[in-house]
């Protein structure tokens, strides 16, 4: 996927989730932030970031915050894009290459929540969900970095999809390329974490993959192993 032309810019200031004051050639700004996660350890004030000009008349900040450089890393912080991504992999056979899934349906309502894709052809119908991820901690990819209640209530859906006799995946998307392994961040949210293990538990497929990023594109890179590690406490 390629990014449209960026700019460089100094993160400033967090002032709430979806906007960021940033620094562009001398003149205060602001940018919005595709992202609910909290980035505590990316958005740090003097922080090189790149942004992107927003067009549209009626926006109330300048520039879309795409990219946040950390220790020598591109992180991608728009959690829009993991999403686009799947496709992108799956259009090109990377992802479920062999399963006979013809039909794509994005945004599709399945129980109370509404999931990502609905895949269908000869192997039947498989649920699919996506997450970006961008909190790395000595090479291990973790989330979520918030708790996220719609986080968890998504496993809940593709555990009964799976309980129905069809095929469920939880796709974690992280969006830089400084990783060794994933795992779910159990001390942020512990709950989530908790039903990722059940969700593995009752069949749901879970893969990771990291991201090849650069300042004119991101790709999906390379599968890495799950740390999924034992079931919490209090948990069966």
């Amino acid at each position: 996927m390629r990014f449209p032309p960026l700019v460089r810019a100094t993160f400033l200031a967090r002032p709430n989730r979806f906007r960021a004051e940033i620094m562009v050639e001398g003149v205060r700004a602001a940018a919005h932030v595709a992202s609910p996660g909290r980035m505590t350890e990316l958005l740090l004030p003097g922080r090189t970031v790149w942004v992107t000009p927003a067009a549209a008349p009626h926006r109330v900040t300048d520039y879309d915050l795409k990219l946040v450089e950390h220790d020598g890393v591109l992180v991608s912080v728009d959690s829009r894009l993991p999403n686009a991504l799947f496709a992108e992999a799956l259009a090109a056979g990377r992802i479920l290459a062999d399963s006979g899934y013809t039909t794509v349906e994005s945004e599709v309502v399945l129980g109370g929540s509404r999931l990502d894709f609905c895949l269908s052809g000869a192997s039947g119908i498989c649920w699919v969900e996506c997450k970006s991820v961008n909190l790395v901690e000595d090479g291990l990819a973790l989330f979520p970095d918030a708790p996220t209640v719609r986080g968890r209530k998504h496993l809940l859906e593709l555990i009964a999809a799976v309980g129905a006799g069809q095929r469920a995946l939880a796709a974690f998307i992280i969006q830089r390329d400084d990783v060794a392994a994933f795992a779910p961040h159990a001390e942020a949210d512990p709950d989530f974490a908790a039903a990722l293990h059940e969700a593995q538990h009752h069949g749901v497929d879970i893969i990771a993959w990291t991201c090849r990023v650069n300042l004119h594109e991101i790709v999906l890179d390379r599968q890495v192993p799950l740390c999924l590690g034992a079931m919490p406490k209090g948990e069966t």
